[in-house]
């Protein structure tokens, strides 16, 4: 199977992802928007004009499906008319606060021969039917790691319980300052520390380290943090964003909650020696083989 994979800017998971896909000896094109993206530096009209005949030449090699990953490339796969097209939503597309986007988004979902959904709590938000396919983590990766062996890996005190922020500080949709007062207000003895910029094969060693995971986000598209300490069987505190809640809402020792002060309690709960999640068992957690399944199901439905 040949499918022609669509993004704006690429992501760790989606990487992941077509590189399980190849593993099961799907060939997979990649072909990204021009030009370069920042959060404060969207891509320009032209990049997207620049697109558009971009994907018409390449859709009429022998692909069997056109894969739109995000909104707002959907279009440009619906307007090829040779090769069925799936698309998914990535959360900040169908629940984006541009109206336009999100119009755009939908007209996607009803025009596409498959819909694809990470989470279904974006359910409401598609006029169609769909997929749930979670994004995958690697298990194996992202595991439960002995408390002592990680902070001495990290270099972090080992008497010392930490709340991990794993963001930039400055990215105002992640809210830090929200962070830094809940740790403030809650009865305990809580370190806040962020972390960003770190190899991502670290990252493990950081959540083992750390004794719950705080999120203040004000929106989110996943995020694939949770999951990844839900792999790691770290508690999450966290704000009711993204797929959050569906990862965690039934996980032990997570908190999940938009009101300040069930938040402090949650740090409160978690910020002792030995909790854990089971974070493990949750449903949402697929692994990567487990999403490529699904992904081909979905192929196989789409070219039918």
């Amino acid at each position: 199977m040949k499918v022609l994979q669509l993004i704006t800017s690429t992501r760790t998971f989606f990487e992941t992802q077509v590189e399980t896909l190849e593993d099961r000896g799907v060939e997979c094109t990649t072909l990204a928007v021009p030009g370069t993206y920042a959060p404060d530096e969207p891509r320009s009209v032209s990049d997207y004009l620049k697109y558009a005949p971009k994907v018409l030449r390449e859709s009429i090699d022998d692909y069997d499906v056109v894969h739109a990953n995000y909104g707002l490339v959907g279009p440009f796969a619906l307007a090829q008319p040779r090769r069925p097209v799936v698309v998914t939503f990535w959360g900040t597309d169908l629940m984006s606060d541009m109206t336009w986007l999100r119009s755009l988004s939908r007209q996607s979902a009803r025009l596409a021969d498959e819909v694809v959904l990470p989470s279904k709590a974006m359910a409401p938000e598609v006029p169609t039917d769909y997929a749930h396919v979670p994004f995958g983590v690697d298990t194996e990766q992202f595991r439960p790691i002995p408390r002592e062996e990680a902070k001495e890996r990290v270099g972090w005190p080992q008497d010392e319980t930490v709340a991990l922020f794993p963001y930039e500080t400055t990215r105002p949709e992640k809210d830090f300052d929200r962070a830094r007062r809940l740790v403030e207000q809650a009865d305990a003895d809580v370190t806040l520390r962020p972390v960003s910029g770190v190899d991502y094969a670290e990252m493990p060693y950081y959540m083992n380290a750390s004794d719950l995971l705080l999120l203040t986000s004000t929106r989110e598209s996943g995020p694939m943090t949770v999951k990844e300490a839900a792999a790691c069987n770290l508690p999450v505190v966290s704000t009711d964003v993204g797929f959050v809640r569906d990862v965690v809402g039934d996980v032990a020792h997570c908190h999940v909650s938009d009101a300040d002060p069930d938040l402090v309690r949650g740090i409160e709960q978690v910020a002792a020696p030995d909790v854990r999640s089971d974070g493990r068992w949750s449903d949402e957690l697929v692994s990567h083989d487990e999403m490529a399944d699904r992904l081909l199901s979905v192929y196989d439905a789409a070219l039918a």
